[in-house]
């Protein structure tokens, strides 16, 4: 009886020990993913100040250039104020494609990853396409759809459409086999098996698919507007190196980078809280 009261303190001290510890590591966290990038443009900065190129422009001049491009009121040229309606355009592009690419990629990457016929049917046509570079499609794009956003919104598709369907795929060949006979067992089987088993099994690749798919459908965004829409992030890169203004073709390059990551962290998110049974793939 005398142990009991000594080991109730120790136990009680254990979580009191981890909430002390959680918020410096935590911050700690944040301090160094904010440390590597300004390193970087500390680096930036002396790399042009010592080599006095004026190809490369300055830190300063792209954070005035990004001032102006979200506020206006430095340049006040055709970009000074233009940021939403520039971002805006692009996301319905991206997210357009996107979308589409996971309305055909999942439930095509399920039933070939589930129906050996449909597997041995699409595999070898699907294997011989997946090489081609999307910007191999730019000419083809652009007649099918001709010039304008339909053309930006069918090369996202197919650079986002290839990661989604290769690791469904793979998620629905990874399950385990023994899931199946316990789930027989338990007298499941026909669609619910697959709704029971399958796709819940398969769902960690899914998501694996979804934030690449997502990467790609942001990389392509630039080729995708190279096809002559008015308005588009890529569209102001494009803009930036025709008027050789480094600055804005950098500003652009921001500006994908921050909403692509934005919008990754929720696809993260989304991703714990479905797979919050399967600790290994929080993000």
């Amino acid at each position: 009886m005398a142990t009991i009261p000594s080991e109730l303190p120790a136990a009680a001290a254990a979580p009191s020990a981890l909430r002390r510890s959680w918020l410096p590591e935590r911050v700690r966290g944040v301090l160094l993913a904010i440390a590597f990038p300004l390193a970087l443009v500390v680096i930036w900065h002396y790399l042009v100040v010592m080599t006095g190129t004026r190809l490369v422009p300055t830190p300063y001049q792209v954070g005035v250039m990004m001032w102006d491009f979200i506020f206006g009121g430095i340049h006040d040229d055709a970009f000074s104020g233009t940021i939403l309606s520039h971002l805006l355009a692009s996301m319905q592009r991206v997210y357009g494609g996107f979308a589409l690419a996971i309305a055909i990629g999942v439930p095509l990457g399920l039933l070939i990853g589930k129906v050996p016929l449909i597997r041995q049917m699409l595999d070898p046509t699907l294997s011989l396409l997946r090489p081609i570079p999307v910007t191999a499609w730019l000419p083809l794009s652009m007649i099918f759809f001709g010039l304008g956003p339909r053309s930006a919104v069918f090369l996202v598709f197919l650079g986002a459409f290839y990661p989604i369907l290769l690791n469904t795929i793979f998620g629905v060949r990874s399950v385990d086999i023994r899931l199946f006979e316990a789930a027989a067992m338990l007298g499941c089987d026909g669609s619910r098996m697959f709704r029971q088993i399958v796709l819940p099994a398969a769902m960690p690749s899914i998501f694996n698919g979804l934030r690449l798919a997502h990467g790609f459908a942001w990389i392509l965004i630039v080729v995708g507007e190279m096809t002559g829409v008015p308005t588009g992030l890529g569209s102001v890169i494009m803009d930036g190196r025709t008027l050789s203004r480094t600055d804005l073709v950098i500003t652009g390059m921001i500006v994908i980078g921050v909403a692509g990551f934005i919008t990754d962290r929720m696809i993260v998110a989304l991703n714990n809280r479905i797979l919050r049974w399967s600790p290994q793939h929080h993000g």
